[in-house]
């Protein structure tokens, strides 16, 4: 199985979301298959279709999330202030590409990857490019829309 790395954050987030699925959720689904198995004809019940197919992902969600946390590494600080301004996962970096403005990601691992929220995973295009690199290098990137360079700024 292959090592999933987390930030203790992201690990605490998915452990959380574990206990809920395990507990919270599992039970509200558990009753709506009962009330809807109440309800009359199996065969051409909606809602017991409905609640089947939530119980289904309810527990493949779970065991997707004891399979990542089982394989789980937290990232430690204290690791991360030892390697100084090398990219790795943890970090926070400022890339500039040519003729953009600078931007700041957090390195994460896939299973914590948010874009939006400005976590990009280390196997991202960008990610991959730029770790174990340092601050004031230029690397290529090697995206499905071409190749392009970015500059490392600043890693934090």
């Amino acid at each position: 199985m292959p090592t999933t790395f987390l930030t203790k954050e992201g690990y605490q987030k998915l452990a959380d979301e574990l206990e809920y699925l395990r507990t919270t959720k599992r039970l509200e689904v558990a009753n709506r298959l009962h009330e809807a198995m109440e309800g009359g004809e199996l065969i051409e019940n909606a809602e017991y279709e409905a609640a089947k197919n939530e119980q289904a992902f309810v527990e493949g969600r779970i065991q997707e999330l004891e399979m990542i946390l089982a394989s789980a590494r937290v990232i430690d600080d204290k690791e991360k202030k030892e390697k100084g301004d090398l990219v790795q996962v943890g970090s926070t970096v400022t890339i500039k590409e040519e003729g953009n403005g600078s931007e700041k990601y957090s390195i994460v691992g896939a299973a914590e990857a948010d874009p939006r929220a400005g976590k990009i995973s280390n196997e991202s295009p960008i990610g991959k490019a730029i770790l174990n690199h340092h601050a004031g290098e230029e690397v290529t990137v090697e995206a499905p829309g071409g190749m392009f360079k970015v500059q490392i700024i600043k890693v934090e």
